[in-house]
């Protein structure tokens, strides 16, 4: 049998998710649906009748007041507002309500059709305090802090420190993502797009660049980017840009002065080594004697410039750790100590692989301290092992030495223990070179003495940790 559609009608309200009402010209409740006890616990007929504006926060029954006029006034048919009203239990519910009048005579008063938006006006909320919090943050740091979409389509955040460091303003970026290669040199923006692709792909990357034309292009920025997943796709990219011109205009005045000081000494110590090599062969057995002392001492000072160099390299290139195999690269090491002194004996013990996340240059570490142990054996006939052990979260290669006990300045300066003077220093620059591509490698060095020799241990992370 069929229903007569008017006698579903008044059924379906009943049902409705949304809280249906009638109200009169003066705002009273006339009829409310069954929704209005799980939206506000009242049931309808304790609302029938009772103005609906006594509900209403008093804070927002002005702007409920003024949207309801506009209907009421016949200014226009409908009218929607968003306002907090009370509940049973003497609380607030957030309701979106549109105020609508029918268009003919069918119903005596206006219709009300409120949605619970409780938990979106909190979402709101919470959202905005986090983007304050972040702004007031955002607002101290001199680093630019930014966040984009997967495909750098869209500007989700940047803070205001944008604006000095690239010469640009907020506003335009916002309105072009892209707008900033605008600020890039031109010589720079291939390598910039091409980092912004790898991060689009998933992988975090780091890059220095010059911007800002306006300076010509005399700042430099530092840019690390990090790639955000969602179910396996990159939603997000945050990363941070930081003024780092003053770091490079200082590492290319040390390259000058470096260029310098070697060119210089080369030339001088090539100057007093050919001196001595003349007395050496003109002069008496004493002074044949020092002139082998001068010549020794030269060929020792022209070897610290050589590894100066390497120093100044590691310092001013700022290469990136990644995955290297630490057998590969004991083995290479002990290969070439055995080219330079083939009366070493050297013992390898290591697993088949062990790989480390470490900067490229770790292979001069270790041929460090192997020439190091060499070079301080006392009878001259070195013998030294060498071993690699893969732990949870670290690799570590341990060089252990005949040699006399190295002196505790010289590791206590190294790691900081013992701060650098004229009475406390190290005596070359071999173990600071090995220090520092292991600091930047994001391991540490451990000096032991053991009862024949010493074991110099270099602990570095794994890929993972």
């Amino acid at each position: 049998m069929d229903s007569d559609p008017g006698d579903l009608a008044p059924v379906l309200l009943e049902y409705a998710q949304d809280k249906l009402a009638v109200v009169d010209e003066t705002g009273t409740y006339v009829y409310v649906n069954e929704a209005s006890a799980s939206i506000l616990g009242f049931e309808p007929e304790q609302l029938v009748d009772e103005r609906a504006l006594e509900y209403v926060h008093p804070d927002d029954r002005r702007a409920v007041t003024e949207r309801f006029g506009r209907v009421n006034a016949s200014a226009q048919s409908s009218a929607s507002v968003r306002y907090r009203h009370a509940t049973r239990s003497d609380e607030w519910v957030w309701l979106e309500s549109r105020f609508t009048d029918p268009p003919d005579d069918a119903l005596d008063g206006y219709v009300v059709s409120s949605r619970d938006i409780t938990e979106r006006v909190t979402a709101e909320r919470e959202r905005r305090d986090a983007e304050s919090q972040l702004q007031t943050i955002a607002g101290t740091v001199g680093d630019v802090l930014w966040m984009v979409d997967g495909d750098w389509t869209e500007l989700l955040f940047v803070n205001s420190a944008y604006e000095e460091i690239f010469g640009q303003s907020v506003e335009a970026l916002k309105e072009n993502p892209h707008h900033f290669l605008e600020a890039v040199h031109p010589d720079d923006v291939d390598c910039v797009q091409e980092a912004m692709a790898r991060a689009s792909a998933g992988e975090s990357v780091d890059i220095e660049y010059r911007v800002d034309p306006e300076t010509d292009y005399s700042r430099w920025v530092w840019v690390r980017a990090v790639p955000i997943r969602d179910d396996g796709d990159v939603a997000e990219i945050v990363g941070f840009s930081r003024d780092i011109t003053d770091r490079r205009r200082r590492e290319r005045q040390l390259a000058v002065m470096d260029t310098h000081l070697r060119h210089t000494l080369r030339n001088d110590m090539a100057v007093i080594m050919g001196n001595a090599e003349c007395i050496a062969r003109d002069a008496d057995a004493p002074s044949n004697g020092r002139a082998e002392v001068i010549r020794q001492q030269g060929r020792e000072l022209l070897e610290s410039t050589a590894k100066q160099r390497e120093i100044i390299d590691l310092l001013t290139e700022r290469s990136t750790p990644e995955p290297v195999d630490l057998v590969r690269v004991a083995s290479n090491a002990i290969e070439t100590i055995r080219d330079q002194r083939p009366s070493a004996t050297i013992e390898l013990t290591a697993p088949d692989s062990a790989v480390a996340r470490v900067l490229s240059e770790v292979e001069l570490a270790v041929i460090e301290l192997l020439e190091n142990a060499v070079q301080h054996d006392p009878d001259g006939v070195p013998a030294l092992s060498v071993s690699v052990r893969a732990r949870e979260e670290t690799i570590t290669v341990t060089v252990e030495d005949g040699c006399p006990p190295i002196p505790e300045v010289e590791f206590r300066v190294l790691t900081g223990d013992w701060e650098m003077t004229d009475v406390y220093h190290t005596s070359g620059l071999g173990l600071w070179l090995v220090y520092w591509i292991v600091d930047l490698s994001g391991g540490h060095v451990s000096f032991d003495r053991t009862e024949t020799g010493n074991a110099i241990t270099v602990s570095l992370p794994c890929p993972s940790s």
